[in-house]
């Protein structure tokens, strides 16, 4: 296993007891990165540091950080000035807590980090945390400063390492104001019942199966033009459209996620028989609906004078109850 580089030493203070501990993170990203060219030649564009005032590019090793006041006036600012802040969290995780970790909001969840025990006497104390939040089944909450900056941190037990994850603080989560719909909506129990049967269908997935599809494929593509070969072409894009009949949809999404799955045909008879009545809706609702309410009461009606006003009514309605049903089929199969 390659060793990691750690990014930040200090401790994890957990009450009167202090644990040396090295940080290294725990993600890596695998997104292909591209370079930005002059497109008339080719030519690399590069981003030079230059010093305002003695319009020269300067290196890093000349280059600090500093304030920029309300009057654009600079007031630098040191390492060592960030370093003697009279803060405990300069070079410690604070533990300040320990709670359920349903507690967390995933929205505050940042970055993710391992805590590697720093030498042998931190083996002991290391252990002992992380057997203690096995047992509490509790996360740790705790405060550090990375990076010039204070943060707030979860501690949690992976396999047999403590992970920490940088929160973000309570006052950076934006309230979901405004983005809701502002129409009101009523949802069918029909449209839960096929919504639950397509979420059973897709059931569950081992997160190590999925992979990314989109950097396969530009790199792919990288492969291809360095070889001289022309790329692949893009796939035919997918009808776009308004959706105008969502049991429609939803019986359409199940069927092909069962199929694609491999399902009995059970499960397809029984979303196919709830869908069967939202099928006319695919052409006029109001004609539908008639439509079922003559012929509920041309099975009803046993009278001779209703046998006749049906049979007047014949010529007429025989054809529309038969449209719906020949214009379903090849509709489910398109739609």
């Amino acid at each position: 296993m390659r060793q990691v580089r750690s990014i930040w030493n200090g401790a994890i203070s957990f009450g009167l007891v202090s644990i040396p501990i090295k940080l290294v993170n725990a993600t890596e990203s695998h997104s292909v990165s591209f370079r930005q060219i002059h497109t008339e030649d080719g030519g690399r564009i590069r981003y030079r540091k230059v010093c305002e005032l003695e319009d020269r590019e300067v290196a890093q090793a000349e280059i600090g950080k500093a304030y920029e006041d309300a009057d654009g006036t600079m007031i630098p600012i040191t390492d060592e000035d960030l370093a003697q802040l009279p803060i405990p969290t300069a070079k410690t995780i604070e533990i300040v807590a320990f709670v359920p970790a349903d507690r967390i909001d995933p929205l505050q969840m940042d970055a993710a980090y391992y805590l590697s025990a720093n030498g042998v006497p931190a083996a002991k104390p290391y252990t002992l945390l992380r057997e203690a939040l096995k047992r509490s089944r509790k996360v740790a909450i705790a405060k550090y400063a990375l990076r010039g900056r204070e943060r707030l941190g979860m501690l949690r037990v992976v396999d047999d390492v403590i992970a920490m994850h940088g929160l973000l603080w309570p006052d950076e989560i934006r309230a979901p104001e405004g983005v809701a719909p502002d129409t009101s909506v009523t949802v069918r129990d029909k449209e839960l019942d096929l919504a639950d049967a397509l979420m059973d269908t897709l059931g569950e997935v081992d997160l190590a199966d999925l992979h990314d599809d989109y950097r396969e494929a530009v790199e792919e593509m990288i492969t291809a033009k360095a070889s001289g070969e022309r790329p692949a072409g893009s796939p035919a894009p997918a009808p776009s459209g308004k959706v105008l009949d969502l049991m429609a949809a939803l019986e359409k999404s199940v069927r092909e996620a069962q199929e694609s799955r491999g399902a009995e045909p059970g499960a397809k008879a029984e979303v196919t028989s709830i869908s069967s009545r939202a099928t006319p809706k695919q052409t006029t609702g109001k004609k539908s609906t008639s439509t079922a309410k003559k012929t509920a009461a041309k099975k009803t009606t046993t009278s001779g004078s209703a046998k006749k006003t049906t049979q007047a009514q014949g010529t007429k309605k025989t054809p529309a109850k038969k449209t719906p049903a020949k214009k379903a089929t090849p509709r489910k199969r398109t739609a």
